[in-house]
């Protein structure tokens, strides 16, 4: 476990003794789990302190990349803005490139204007596809610190992934979805908006895993390349559910809600439960609304703290410690936490 830190010092960040965290450090038995994980956490929360003192007072410039629908780049946005004032004295100035489809090679020339314009870092929601993941390569050859956000390029040579876990996430629509209908036969419309993005496919596969252990009676119908739009979404909704009668609930993962519902309602079929993911403005007023009963949230603000530290670490050429994946909480019109 290297590390440039004092065993004491070390030791007074995870309340340990010098012992302990000698025998941690020197891989010696008899140490348990949960000891080690503080002795790491503790390293990791150090190398953030020394980072955050050899950048105080600078001003960084990074770039902000992604494809998605509006409503989810809105709330990243007003999350990276929100953030970017407990990072003073430091100053990171974020330029925001947001585009709802964007296609490979348009992302990749950008990627590249960016790199030869110079940046601290950039925060990249991409497809995992190989064009995405060579532009990364050569960004992160000339010294920049990439990170992924909300989904992952994990054969890249991005520095971390700030987000959630996306399978647990998954598994946890599917714990909703197969607790609702408690032994009973259904069949569930599982909405990405590509098929293109890891993070989306690690919540179908969670989904599909988990139903198909616990909950064999519940079936998926699928549909893709709708990019989250509300107009492609509802046209791919309304073709799949006049195609199927027995969907009666629905599992979004990519978005276009709002569409979702209005062509169900104008088939005259009723949604038994419905589970979304992010909690931007769209799904807080379903939510509140009853029209959705479920929303899958992760805090955006932690996401853009790990992305601001791990692009610090990067500037004083720091070992980039793995961010800190962000909680999943399952939101009801009860629990909604505050508008940013």
């Amino acid at each position: 476990m290297s590390h440039p830190f004092l065993v004491k010092d070390i030791a007074f960040q995870a309340g340990l003794s010098t012992a302990t965290v000698d025998r941690v450090l020197n891989g010696r038995a008899g140490v348990r789990r949960q000891t080690e994980m503080r002795v790491k956490a503790a390293i990791a929360e150090l190398e953030k302190q020394h980072a955050s003192v050899a950048v105080s007072g600078r001003t960084l410039a990074i770039d902000i990349v992604m494809e998605t629908p509006m409503r989810f780049s809105d709330a990243v946005r007003a999350a990276f803005e929100a953030e970017v004032a407990t990072f003073l004295p430091t100053v990171f100035r974020c330029r925001f490139h947001f585009a709802e489809v964007m296609k490979p090679l348009e992302m990749v020339q950008l990627l590249d204007r960016i790199r030869l314009r110079g940046t601290h870092g950039i925060v990249l929601k991409a497809p995992d596809i190989p064009e995405i993941a060579a532009a990364v390569e050569r960004a992160a050859k000339t010294g920049i610190t990439v990170v992924t956000l909300v989904t992952d390029l994990p054969n890249s040579s991005r520095a971390v992934y700030a987000g959630a876990d996306n399978r647990a996430a998954g598994e946890t629509a599917a714990y909703l979805v197969g607790n609702y209908f408690a032994g009973a036969a259904a069949r569930v419309l599982v909405t990405l908006s590509s098929g293109r993005f890891r993070g989306e496919e690690e919540r179908e596969i969670g989904f599909r895993r988990v139903l198909r252990e616990r909950y064999p009676q519940i079936g998926v119908a699928e549909i893709s390349e709708g990019h989250g739009a509300d107009a492609a979404t509802g046209m791919l909704a309304a073709r799949a559910i006049a195609a199927d009668a027995t969907i009666n609930a629905v599992y979004s993962i990519g978005g276009g809600n709002r569409a979702v519902l209005a062509a169900f309602e104008e088939a005259g079929r009723n949604i038994r439960i419905f589970v979304a993911h992010d909690l931007d403005a769209d799904n807080r007023a379903l939510l509140a609304a009853g029209k959705i009963d479920f929303v899958l949230h992760h805090d955006l603000r932690t996401d853009a703290r790990s992305a601001f530290r791990a692009i610090m670490s990067g500037v004083v050429k720091e070992r980039v410690a793995p961010a800190v994946l962000s909680a999943v909480e399952i939101i009801t019109p009860y629990n909604m936490p505050a508008g940013n």
